[in-house]
């Protein structure tokens, strides 16, 4: 099927109050809608019916857990998963006459939700040097061309292996492989600009990166914290889980900068109660706090549980646990008892009565789980947050045992996978020297290059050749024109892709784009039709069915792909057997099976109904860091700053969009429609800055830098922000994010603590008049 390109939407922002709840009937009526304006009802309900379900098609949105199975709901998806899912089946198709018509330069004019909108790519198209335009090229002179270009390099460290989240653990264990055996670690990925904080953190207090708990924990919990996080649009189907804590009896405090609908009330559609009655309020506390005050609440929280103590001894900690299985907690508790209240209260605009009412939260629960998202990793001092959030958890045991935990939720569907395949251009020597026991080669040890050191070296002619596997990477780095400049510098690019996005606009000298399949569909090879697997945020691995048949006869899976190049550049240099592992994916299982822990007998076990659950060691007792026990930090105070006149920036997604890409111009629980230029300003510091709703302004970057960074043509929308925050839609602010601008220790981007300031401008010509709905 064939359908027109749907158009830009309407310019006129429409802004309606924010909603104050999230999901019920309007959430199935969306999903359809956009499910049916991409593809066929018999489409539609092959993907959805299958979705997230055993042996269907793995939802390639977020990583939330799926319920066991036989306790999966017939519609085991949200809104956004089926919006996400049917995006990729769309049936609207890009031709080679499609790339006849439109240059490269006019394609980099357009917006990300017109060059999505444009449907899925069918064939490898080059854009050689001098040439403002792609044309097709075989998939057999596009891998050639690419492995020439890599063995001409004087060293292996001039490319980079860039992947993002919708890798499948089979396209990422290939995809590190190769760029090991071909000599670097420069092996950057997305969680470079989402959780590489939380990794830090966690590897330094737990031994361990990933989370602590499961989704069943989330039933048992007496208590959940969710921290800079917003479930309705990011997670949806945590949802569901917060329900049924609450009807478990559970008790849930939101901590974040905006009052989100998911975090007030659900109206979970699958209920009687979410479509006729008024369904869950979800926070039993909102704790409305400035941009980058999370550590400041848990210090202070810290200190009252210590003071706690102190007045009645041996009934408040857990000094059992504490005892046995952690280090460090006198130095962590005297430092714990300086934290100044002034600075706590200033940092989270918080008063201490809310701040003690969290306490006594706390003080009523065996059991808490503490969740957080990028509202709490993207600030410069996120290491210790989060490394203060698990503090806060040892001090009553609350790791380790059902209901209780530490949870960084990840926001795309293989995210972790892709970092437990190897994907990290910093992997310890016991995972290179299980690579070199299996394949007979000797891995690099010097760490390669991240994601902001990769834009650094590409800036400075040291790298030549970029590679991705999936992704966007120009729009999710920050500083876009520094990193624009970068891409541009670099002598060829090549995206394995499903979609257009700027990606294929933003490219080096020579560039190609290798057009691959989707999660939906099947992927059949040498030996038969393959399953990918992939691991949600609670460590389960599970399959991934395709069902659907491929958008074009001339595409290759991802792992086809990346066979295919390796063994064209390595020239059997190294013996991995490339032409098997394409032929069958089983062959490229049983070799993770031998290298990672936790994946014996990978094949049989996984293709058991609900897959393999990881062990975690914490769970077990087990810490693998320097004192072998859990480790209490201290944490110097810190908070985000901006000057007289300027306001602290976030960025967001809309409710509509997934990642870098928006599938409408409507973020409708936040009450906006029809345009995405907009900032989201407290309505007493639109009166202080002297503006007025519905001005148009530019935003500029405060940074202590030579660069001068600005967006253009935002309109100023009065919203119930903190004072002195603001918020703005992702990637169209990713300019004002400076490269420079990291979180200590994990060098991640900080998005959500961007100092600017607001500069008056005249409306563009032909604007028509913002309109505010009371």
């Amino acid at each position: 099927m064939k359908k027109a390109p749907k158009h830009e939407p309407d310019e006129r922002l429409t802004v309606t109050p924010p909603k104050k709840w999230a999901a019920g009937v309007p959430a199935v009526t969306h999903a359809l809608e956009y499910s049916l304006e991409e593809a066929t009802v018999p489409t539609t309900a092959k993907t959805l019916l299958t979705m997230n379900q055993v042996s269907g098609i793995d939802c390639p949105g977020c990583a939330w857990a799926d319920p066991a199975p036989g306790q999966r709901h017939m519609n085991e998806y949200c809104e956004n998963g089926a919006k996400h899912i049917n995006d990729e089946a769309t049936g609207r198709r890009i031709t080679r006459d499609f790339f006849r018509a439109h240059s490269v330069s006019w394609l980099n004019e357009q917006s990300d939700l017109w060059l999505n909108q444009q449907g899925r790519l069918t064939e490898p198209m080059v854009k050689r040097p001098g040439s403002d335009y792609y044309e097709p090229i075989s998939w057999h002179d596009a891998l050639g061309l690419i492995a020439d270009e890599l063995k001409s390099l004087d060293s292996p460290d001039e490319a980079v292996f860039y992947t993002s989240g919708r890798a499948s653990n089979e396209a990422a264990f290939v995809l590190q492989l190769f760029a090991r055996a071909f000599g670097t670690n420069n092996l950057p990925d997305c969680s470079n600009m989402c959780h590489e904080t939380s990794g830090f953190a966690l590897h330094e207090t737990l031994g361990t990166g990933k989370g602590t708990v499961g989704l069943e924990d989330f039933y048992q919990a007496d208590l959940v914290f969710v921290v800079g996080q917003n479930p309705a649009t990011n997670h949806p189907r945590q949802l569901s889980a917060l329900e049924k804590c609450k009807h478990n009896g559970g008790k849930i405090i939101s901590v974040n900068t905006l009052p989100e609908a998911g975090l007030i009330r659900f109206k979970n559609p699958q209920e009687i109660s979410g479509v006729i009655g008024n369904g869950t309020k979800i926070s039993d506390l909102f704790l409305h706090i400035r941009s980058g005050g999370d550590l400041a609440l848990f210090q202070g929280v810290n200190r009252l549980l210590l003071e706690a103590e102190d007045a009645a001894p041996g009934s408040v900690l857990d000094h059992d646990f504490i005892s046995a299985h952690t280090s460090g907690f006198e130095e962590f508790a005297e430092h714990a008892r300086t934290v100044s209240w002034d600075d706590i209260l200033t940092a989270t605009q918080l008063t201490r009565q809310q701040i003690e009412e969290v306490r006594d939260y706390v003080l009523r629960a065996d059991r808490v789980i503490v969740c957080w998202a990028m509202g709490v990793t993207q600030q410069r001092h996120g290491v210790p947050t989060v490394r203060e959030i698990i503090n806060f958890l040892m001090l009553r045991g609350n790791l380790g045992r059902p209901g209780a935990g530490a949870s960084p939720v990840r926001g795309h569907s293989n995210v972790q996978g892709d970092r437990t395949m190897g994907v990290w251009e910093q992997m310890p020597d016991d995972f290179l020297d299980a690579l070199q026991a299996e394949f007979g080669f000797n891995p690099p040890r010097q760490h390669g290059l991240d994601s902001v050191n990769a834009i650094k070296a590409m800036t400075e002619g040291r790298i030549k050749v970029f590679l991705s596997l999936a992704g966007n990477f120009v729009r999710a780095a920050p500083d876009t024109r520094i990193t624009d400049d970068a891409m541009r510098r670099c002598r060829l690019t090549a995206q394995i892709s499903t979609k257009l996005s700027k990606a294929h606009t933003v490219i080096g000298e020579t560039a190609l784009i290798l057009p691959c399949l989707g999660r939906t569909e099947i992927d059949t090879q040498a030996t038969g039709v393959q399953f990918v697997t992939v691991e949600n945020t609670s460590s389960e691995v599970h399959t991934s069915f395709g069902k659907l048949r491929p958008a074009s006869r001339l595409l290759l899976s991802e792992t086809a792909i990346l066979c295919r190049l390796a063994d064209r550049t390595l020239d059997g240099k190294v013996t991995i057997p490339w032409k098997e592992f394409q032929a069958d994916y089983g062959n490229i299982r049983d070799r993770i099976s031998h290298i990672i822990p936790g994946f014996f007998d990978f094949n049989r076990r996984v293709a058991r109904p609900g897959g393999i659950k990881l062990p975690n060691p914490v769970n077990e007792g087990v810490y693998a860091t320097a004192t072998g026990k859990a480790m209490f930090t201290r944490n110097a105070f810190d908070m985000s700053h901006a000057p007289a006149g300027a306001l602290i920036l976030q960025s967001m997604r809309s409710h509509d969009q997934w990642n870098t890409i928006p599938y409408t111009a409507n973020d409708r629980y936040r009450g906006i429609h029809g345009r995405r230029n907009v900032i989201l300003v407290n309505p007493d510091d639109v009166t202080e800055l002297g503006l007025a709703r519905g001005q148009y302004v530019d935003i500029i970057g405060v940074w202590h830098d030579d660069v001068e960074r600005r967006v253009d043509g935002f309109i100023v929308v009065p919203y119930p922000t903190t004072r002195g925050c603001a918020a703005a839609y992702y990637p169209e602010v990713q300019p004002l994010v400076p490269l420079d601008s990291v979180a200590e220790s994990s060098n991640q981007p900080t998005s959500k603590g961007i100092v600017v300031r607001l500069e008056p401008t005249t409306p563009p010509p032909g604007a028509k008049p913002a309109h505010f709905q009371v």
